[in-house]
Formats: structure tokens, C-alpha cells, sequence
């Protein structure tokens, strides 16, 4: 496949006088931060609903968060071309501190969570990311993953499982280098390879791979991609794009169902029902038939939302509580989290939760409102 493939999608390119990922310093922008300024606090910290489907906040009959999504960064060094418009997109102002996210941390343990993933833009960019993992794993919660690109991880493999770290998300949709370069606007595959193997190595037993399948650029690999993870004793998952941030773009085009990819496997896995792992995000997997304690995984999100069931908190960068990817609404607790108020942050954490939507009426990313929003600032 040749780079003209991805015309569709914007070139790409590096300045080598510039760090990857940072923008000139004329065209840095900070991103919308929900609820007013940057550097303060914002108006009101309860955010009124803009979603489409509803016009005002639906009394949220699901269950309590036990699980949060934690954006400890939103600088990434790559720039995927579902994710990102550009390597310039901006970054924002005002990200916590780690005084300020131990606060936050203790706050959300406080308040009943006990699933914790790190995510960016990219964690392993943030220089304190293993003593923010050790912080975490001081505090008991049951479960703390991460999901990375894994260009860093061969450096930090060790050091993570060292600081507690349980489980890895790896991000990589192709095996093949040049398609990887232009998928990724830039990255490197064998930087990647390379984590991955030392992650291995550290001995994580826990390593799922997850690759955003796009018709006509990468969904004739995904048999090649599955039977390379099962070799490594790793789950590979495939990911419908979905219509959020720049996946809006793309979904006409390029969307391959995953009943199509199931489809496409189907000489591989066992003939059954896929099923989730309980609290553990909205991936269905399927045995292989060559190996009944190998899975495959299969996450939706375009073809069939999964709004109902979430249990899920997002937390910025910034400080903003977030129930739901697909709209920009949140409420901000970064003043509480630099004062050390935790009783106060547990009180934002209500305000947010009650701005989750009915996800029986919600269509999640499908919705109109996830077009806007900013997925390497929130993590996807």
C-alpha cells in the first residue's frame, strides 16, 4: 500500500528540530476545557447536558462508577489518523500536577472506585508515569491497567510491573513498517515491537493488543495480526472506527463491522457466543479453536453502542470528571485536587455522575456531539 492511500487523511511528517508531537510555539493553542477559562475555576462545575438525543440531564439508572479512565497526559507522539487532524493540534493548559493527582486518586478510592486505567494522549510521556502507577498500586485498587502506544515501553516494561502495574493495552493497527509509519503519522513499528517484547519479558501475563481495523488500509491483516499475538500468548482485539473526533471522518468509508471480522476469522475461533469479561470494558471475546485459552476480542461502537452498561468515569488531564466520551460535558475538580480536598472532590464526583446519560435512549459515539471531541485529550 502505497502513502497515497492515505489522502484521505492528511499527510504526515516530522520537523527534526522539533520533539515529536509538540507544536511551533505561534501555533500552540490550548484545547476547549469544559466549563469556562484555563487557569481558574470555571462558572458553574455542573455542566448542562448538549447531548442529541436528550436536552436535559436523564437521571442516570445505571450503577454507581467502579470504574474511571485516567488522561494523565494529553501529549502523544504519534499522530493516528483517527485520533489526531495533525501532529498540530494543540495541547492544553492547566494539567495537574502529582501532589494534586495523589489527592484525586485518593478521591475516586474513596468514592468506590476499584478499576483504575492509565491513558493519555500517551502515559508513558508523562516523566513521573512510574511513581503515579506506585502511587496507585499503594492505594489497593483491585485492577490497574494501561494502555500505551509501547514506543516508550521498552525502557519502562520493567519498571512498571516493578511499581505494580497489573495489566497492558497495546495500541497497534498493522505489522507492516510503512504502513505503520502512515498510520501513525511518523512512528517507528520496531519501537513498538521492541516494548512489546519487554513487556513480555518484565513479565506481564496480561497483554492485549488492540488495532482499529479500517477498510482498505488495514483489515487485510487482521488474521496476520491475530495468529502473531496468539504466538506471544497475547489477546489481539479489533476495534470498529467510530464516529468520534476524527473516526467521524472516516467511518463512511472505512468502517468494517465486527460481525465482518469475526467473519473473517472464522476458520480460527470456536462457534459460540462472544462474551465480555465482567467489568472489564465492552470487548466480546471468542476462543480460538486451535487453543481454547486463546481469545480474540471484539469491540464495538459504531455497529452496536454498548451505553447501557457503563460503569465507566473519565478523568482529564486538567482535572475534569467526564461520564461520557462521546460529549465535552464534565465537571471540574482541579481546585479541589490542588487543595487537597477529597470530601470535596467525592462531591464533584456526584455532580458528574449525575450527568451520565440514560444510555437506553444514548447512542454513545454515534451521537452528534462525539464529532467534537478531542479523543487523544481524554484518552478514547
Amino acid at each position: 500500500m502505497s502513502s497515497s492511500s492515505f489522502g484521505s487523511y492528511g499527510s504526515f511528517g516530522l520537523d527534526p528540530a522539533r520533539p515529536p508531537g509538540e507544536a511551533p510555539a505561534e501555533r500552540r493553542r490550548s484545547l476547549p476545557v469544559v466549563g469556562g477559562g484555563v487557569g481558574g475555576r470555571r462558572a458553574a462545575a455542573l455542566i448542562p447536558y448538549r447531548g442529541g438525543a436528550l436536552d436535559a440531564p436523564a437521571a442516570h439508572a445505571g450503577p454507581a462508577p467502579r470504574s474511571v479512565r485516567i488522561s494523565v497526559t494529553d501529549r502523544c507522539d504519534f499522530a493516528c489518523t483517527y485520533c489526531r487532524p495533525s501532529r498540530h493540534d494543540g495541547y492544553a493548559d492547566g494539567r495537574l500536577m502529582t501532589a494534586a493527582w495523589r489527592t484525586m486518586f485518593e478521591a475516586l478510592r474513596d468514592a468506590g472506585i476499584r478499576r483504575v486505567r492509565l491513558t493519555g494522549g500517551e502515559p508513558l510521556l508523562h516523566p513521573e508515569i512510574v511513581s503515579i502507577v506506585a502511587c496507585l498500586a499503594s492505594l489497593g485498587f483491585e485492577d490497574l491497567a494501561l494502555t500505551t502506544n509501547a514506543s516508550q515501553l521498552a525502557r519502562l516494561a520493567a519498571p512498571l510491573r516493578d511499581a505494580g502495574l497489573h495489566r497492558l493495552n497495546v495500541s497497534i493497527d498493522t505489522l507492516d513498517p510503512q504502513r505503520f509509519r502512515e498510520v501513525t503519522r511518523g512512528g517507528e513499528l520496531a519501537r513498538v515491537l521492541d516494548g512489546i517484547s519487554a513487556a513480555i519479558a518484565a513479565g506481564f501475563t496480561s497483554i492485549k493488543l488492540n488495532t482499529v481495523v479500517l477498510r482498505g488500509v488495514n483489515d487485510d491483516e487482521i488474521e496476520r495480526i491475530a495468529l502473531w499475538a496468539w504466538e506471544r500468548r497475547m489477546v489481539p482485539r479489533f476495534l470498529e472506527v467510530m464516529p468520534i473526533a476524527e473516526g467521524a471522518r472516516l467511518v463512511g468509508e472505512h468502517l468494517v463491522t465486527a460481525a465482518e471480522m469475526r467473519a473473517r476469522l472464522a476458520a480460527h475461533l470456536v462457534e459460540e457466543e462472544a462474551v465480555a469479561d465482567p467489568g472489564l470494558g465492552p470487548a466480546r471475546y471468542v476462543r480460538a479453536r486451535r487453543d481454547p485459552s486463546l481469545r480474540v476480542g471484539f469491540i464495538t461502537g459504531t455497529s452496536d453502542t454498548f451505553c447501557e452498561s457503563c460503569d465507566r468515569l473519565r478523568v482529564s488531564s486538567t482535572g475534569v470528571l467526564r461520564p461520557c466520551l462521546a460529549t465535552e460535558d464534565g465537571v471540574d475538580a482541579s481546585r479541589e485536587a490542588r487543595d487537597g480536598d477529597r470530601a470535596a472532590i467525592g462531591r464533584r464526583l456526584d455532580e458528574a455522575w449525575r450527568l451520565k446519560p440514560d444510555g437506553k435512549v444514548w447512542k454513545g459515539c454515534t451521537e452528534e456531539t462525539a464529532s467534537s471531541v478531542s479523543i487523544r485529550a481524554i484518552g478514547g
